[in-house]
C-alpha cells in the first residue's frame, strides 16, 4: 500500500492524499489503520451500504457471481499486539510461489463487477472452502477458476446455484486439438478462467 500510494496519483487521490510533496502514510501507519479497522469492523457495515445504495439504483443485477481470492502479502515478521506471530496469518502457495500472509474472499457481481461480498481468511485457507458464503443467495449462476474444482458437490453448496469453474491448466493442455470439440472446449475453458 505504501508503494502504491507513492508511485500512483490516482491512489493518492482516492485517499484524499496530497501531491507529491505531501508526506504519505509509511507501512507502520497504514498496519495500525487497518488494526483500528479490523478492532471495531465497520467494512461489512460500509459494503452494505454502499450494496444497498447500488441495488437501489438498479447497478448490482444479482443474476449471477464470479468468486476469487486474492492473497495479501504480510512479511514473515509480522506480530501482534502480544508479541506473538499474527494467528491469522499463514503460507500459501500459489502455482510454484509461497507467500505469507491472509487472503481477501470475494464476491462480484457478474453482470456489473462489483463487489457484494468481502470475507478475510488466514491465507492456508482453500478458495473452495469459502466459495459459497461468497454468493448472496439471489444468482442462479457463478463462476470461479480452476481452484473452485468441485465446489458445487460440498455440504454447504446451494441446490439452485449453477457453477461454471474453469478447467485445470493441465487437463487443457491435454487436449486433443485434431478434434473440433476438444478445440472448442479449450476455447470456452480458456474464456472461463480469463474472466475469473
Amino acid at each position: 500500500m505504501e508503494e502504491a500510494l507513492h508511485d500512483v496519483p490516482l491512489f493518492r487521490e482516492f485517499a484524499g492524499l496530497g501531491g507529491w510533496d505531501d508526506r504519505l502514510p509509511d507501512e507502520s501507519t497504514i498496519l495500525r489503520f487497518r488494526r483500528l479497522l479490523e478492532e471495531h469492523k465497520p467494512a461489512p457495515q460500509i459494503l452494505q451500504t454502499i450494496n444497498e445504495l447500488l441495488g437501489h439504483k438498479g447497478l448490482l443485477l444479482r443474476a449471477g457471481t464470479v468468486v476469487d481470492a486474492t492473497l495479501i502479502a504480510a512479511p514473515s515478521s509480522t506480530k501482534n499486539a502480544t508479541g506473538e506471530r499474527d494467528p491469522e496469518m499463514h503460507q500459501s502457495k500459489k502455482g510454484n510461489q509461497w507467500y505469507f500472509g491472509t487472503k481477501a474472499q470475494i464476491g462480484v457481481d457478474a453482470d456489473s463487477g462489483l463487489v457484494h461480498t468481502v470475507r478475510g481468511t488466514s491465507g492456508n485457507v482453500s478458495d473452495v472452502v469459502e466459495a459459497n458464503s461468497l454468493l448472496h443467495g439471489e444468482e442462479v449462476d457463478a463462476f470461479g477458476d480452476a481452484g473452485y474444482q468441485g465446489v458445487g458437490k460440498r455440504p454447504d453448496a446451494k441446490a439452485d446455484v449453477c457453477w461454471h469453474i474453469a478447467m485445470r491448466p493441465g487437463k487443457r493442455a491435454a487436449l486433443d486439438k485434431a478434434k473440433p470439440v476438444d478445440v472448442l472446449v479449450n476455447q470456452l475453458k480458456r474464456l472461463n478462467a480469463a474472466n475469473t
